[in-house]
C-alpha cells in the first residue's frame, strides 16, 4: 500500500547534495532549484505537521528562487504543500526525491521513444517530462479535484493513475519551461522487453515502420491485435486491476479527460534469465559459473515489495512474464480543439469508426471494453 501514511512522526535530516552541471541550462537550473528549494524552505515546512485539510490557497501557492549567475534564471515550485502531501501518500521519502533529481542530471533514456523532453532520473525512479502551459492549468484542476474529491485518499494509493510528486517552472533568459515529475511505473530493477500504448481505438493506432525497428518500440492497439498479445494474470489479479481501472476512469470522466491510454510494459522472465546467464558465462570462470548462475536466477525472482507497479503472470500460463500497467496522458481535457478533431475524423472515417478522439463517456466505455479483453 504505497498510499498509506505512517502515523509515527519522523525527524527529517536533510543532507546537502552536490549538484552536477548539465549540458542543458534548463536542467542545470532545475537541479539547482530543487536543491535550493529543499534547503531554503523544506525544513520550515516540516516544523509543522501536514494540515488535515488543504486549503484552496495551497493549490495556488508557489515558491520562487532567482539567481543571476551564470545566466538570468528563475525556478518556481508549484503547490509545495499539495505535492508534499502526495509524496507522503505515495511513500516517497523527501531525501530520496532530492537525491534522485539532483545527484546526477536526469537523462534521456536510450530506449525511450517519446517525443519532446522526457528524461529519467539517474536511479530510474522518476520521470521528468516537459509539458505545456495549458497542461499546467489542467494539472492544477486535476490536483484540486483529486484531493478535494479524496480519490487518492480513498484509494490509499491503489490506483492506476500517474503519480505526480512535483511540478516546476524553469525560466532561463525569459523563456519558460514547465517540468512535471512522475514516478516511473517501469521498475528500474526489471528490464521491460516490450511496450504497448493502448487506447481501445484501431484507427491510426499502429506503430510506424520507423518505430518498429527501434530498440524498444512503442506498439499500439493494432499491433497488440496483430501480435496476438495477451496478458496472463490470475482471475483474482484481473478483478483487482479492473476495479482500480473502473474507479480511475469514472474519475477521469468527471474531469472530462479523454485522451488517456494504458501503458503496458512486459518483462520476459525467460529472456532475462538467458541474458543474465550469458553475461555470467562471459565474465566468470568455469568454477564460479554454477553457483553464480543460481544466484542470478534468484535475483531475477519477482518481488512484489520492490516491483510495486507490477503483476506477475499466473502459475501455469504459457509465458513467464511480469506486467507493468498504468494510465498515462491524463492532462488532455475534452475541449474545443478535441471536439473539432472528433468532427473531422468522423467525416473522414465515418460515424461508426473507432477513432480515438471521442466524447469522454463514449471513450470510457470503449476503453473499458478493450482493456477487459486483453487478458487470456
Amino acid at each position: 500500500d504505497t498510499g498509506a501514511v505512517s502515523s509515527t512522526k519522523k525527524h527529517f535530516v536533510h543532507q546537502k547534495v552536490e549538484v552536477f552541471w548539465a549540458s542543458d541550462p534548463n536542467l542545470t537550473v532545475f537541479m539547482w532549484g530543487i536543491n535550493h528549494t529543499f534547503f531554503s524552505s523544506i525544513n520550515d515546512l516540516f516544523q509543522v505537521p501536514m494540515p488535515v485539510m488543504l486549503l484552496p490557497d495551497d493549490f495556488k501557492s508557489q515558491h520562487k528562487n532567482e539567481s543571476q549567475q551564470p545566466f538570468i534564471q528563475q525556478f518556481k515550485e508549484y503547490c509545495p504543500l499539495v505535492f508534499r502531501n502526495l509524496r507522503e501518500r505515495f511513500g516517497v521519502e523527501h531525501q530520496d526525491y532530492l537525491v534522485s533529481l539532483t545527484h546526477s542530471p536526469p537523462a534521456k533514456d536510450g530506449k525511450s521513444q517519446e517525443a519532446g523532453l522526457v528524461l529519467t532520473s539517474y536511479d530510474r525512479t522518476l520521470i521528468v517530462k516537459q509539458i505545456s502551459s495549458e497542461e499546467v492549468e489542467d494539472m492544477h484542476n486535476i490536483l484540486l479535484i483529486t484531493l478535494k474529491g479524496l480519490h487518492i485518499v480513498t484509494c490509499h494509493g491503489s490506483t492506476l493513475l500517474p503519480q505526480f510528486p512535483g511540478l516546476y517552472r524553469v525560466t532561463v533568459d525569459n523563456e519558460d519551461t514547465y517540468l512535471l515529475v512522475m514516478i516511473n511505473m517501469f521498475c528500474h530493477r526489471l528490464t521491460v522487453h516490450s511496450k504497448y500504448d493502448l487506447k481501445g481505438s484501431f484507427v491510426s493506432r499502429e506503430a510506424s515502420d520507423k518505430e518498429k525497428v527501434k530498440e524498444l518500440p512503442t506498439f499500439k492497439d493494432v499491433d497488440f491485435r496483430n501480435n496476438m498479445q495477451r496478458v496472463y494474470i490470475s482471475e483474482e489479479e484481473k478483478e483487482k486491476l479492473l476495479d482500480k481501472l473502473n474507479w480511475d476512469i469514472e474519475f477521469l470522466v468527471r474531469l472530462k479527460v479523454m485522451y488517456y491510454s494504458l501503458l503496458l510494459g512486459i518483462h520476459d522472465v525467460w529472456r532475462a534469465e538467458q541474458e543474465e546467464a550469458e553475461e555470467i558465462k562471459d565474465s566468470l570462470s568455469e568454477e564460479e559459473e554454477d553457483s553464480e548462475n543460481d544466484l542470478s536466477l534468484m535475483l531475477l525472482e519477482f518481488d512484489p515489495y520492490v516491483d510495486v507497479y507490477a503483476i506477475q503472470s499466473a502459475v501455469g500460463c504459457p509465458h513467464r512474464e511480469v506486467y507493468f500497467m498504468g494510465l498515462i496522458n491524463i492532462l488532455s481535457q475534452y475541449d474545443t480543439k478535441k471536439k473539432t478533431a472528433h468532427a473531422a475524423k468522423t467525416v473522414k472515417h465515418g460515424a461508426g469508426a473507432e477513432i480515438s478522439t471521442v466524447h469522454p463517456e463514449q471513450n470510457a466505455k470503449r476503453f473499458r471494453e478493450f482493456i477487459a479483453n486483453i487478458f487470456a
